[in-house]
């Protein structure tokens, strides 16, 4: 008896299981956002307007931008340093390091932001000498960066350390063999092979960290044009029943989601023809 090919389903079954795929997709994941778009401008553009032009949204707009300018470029670094070094060298603690970075996945970000309340804040363990230098932390932009930052770590890392592990080392071998400095190596040849890669953990870093709630919600005490991230402001403006305006300010975080997956599929598409 002769093996059936993986193909050779019949047409019922694949019209069945996409129709299942399709359906599922457009009931989680379309559907809210056409409810989030819809309910924006439910009551006009000029609400619309001036919910995104109003002063309290624009400084959650500026905070959101301003610590993901802070958070990416330093996740990414590091993101980098740590793919490398993993899959690049043997060392002790290296499975260690590995289960550090993938840590913000399993830890809840409502619970890791209770731990820099409980390092920063003004009853931790630095609360005291923090207090005592005149420095804020918590309620302040560096705890929000901080939140930020330990729930974005894995995204630049884990998406190169994949790609480098399946890569290998021999372009880079080659390279030093030729006569390459280390820094040679990494500007000609390990940048080029990786960068497609890098772009795509990047652009979803910087989603996650624009659409942080959990941890931020923590740490930022909600201190209206000063603390209060895009996320936060939405949370504010739907406890005040200010629907339309929260949707409005929503689909900000709805654009930024989008514009992700365009890039997302590009990167995709020039990853595959590179």
């Amino acid at each position: 008896m002769s093996a059936r090919k993986a193909n050779a389903d019949p047409p019922v079954v694949r019209w069945l299981l996409t129709a299942v795929a399709v359906l599922f997709v457009a009931g989680v994941v379309l559907l809210p956002i056409a409810l989030i778009l819809t309910e924006a401008f439910s009551k006009g553009v000029a609400v619309f307007t001036a919910a995104l032009t109003d002063e309290l949204a624009w400084s959650a707009i500026l905070l959101t931008l301003k610590t993901a300018a802070i958070v990416v470029p330093i996740n990414t670094v590091f993101g980098f340093a740590a793919a490398w070094a993993i899959a690049r060298f043997a060392f002790r603690g290296k499975n260690v390091l590995i289960t550090l970075i993938d840590l913000p996945f399993a830890v809840s970000p409502v619970i890791a932001g209770m731990i820099f309340v409980l390092l920063f804040g003004a009853q931790g363990l630095l609360g005291p000498w923090l207090t005592a230098h005149d420095t804020k932390v918590i309620f302040a932009l560096p705890g929000i960066v901080l939140a930020t930052m330990f729930v974005t770590v894995p995204f630049v890392a884990r998406e190169l350390l994949a790609f480098m592990q399946a890569q290998g080392r021999d372009d880079e071998e080659a390279a030093l063999t030729l006569g390459a400095s280390g820094w040679q190596m990494i500007r000609h040849v390990t940048l080029p092979n990786i960068k497609w890669s890098l772009v795509y953990g990047v652009i979803l870093c910087n989603a996650r960290a624009m659409g942080e709630f959990g941890a931020v919600s923590v740490v930022s005490g909600h201190i209206r044009g000063s603390t209060n991230t895009i996320p936060l402001h939405v949370e504010i403006l739907y406890n005040e029943y200010e629907f339309a305006a929260a949707f409005a300010v929503s689909s900000l975080l709805v654009a930024v989601g989008l514009l992700t997956l365009a890039v997302k599929r590009y990167v995709e598409w020039r990853t595959r023809h590179g």
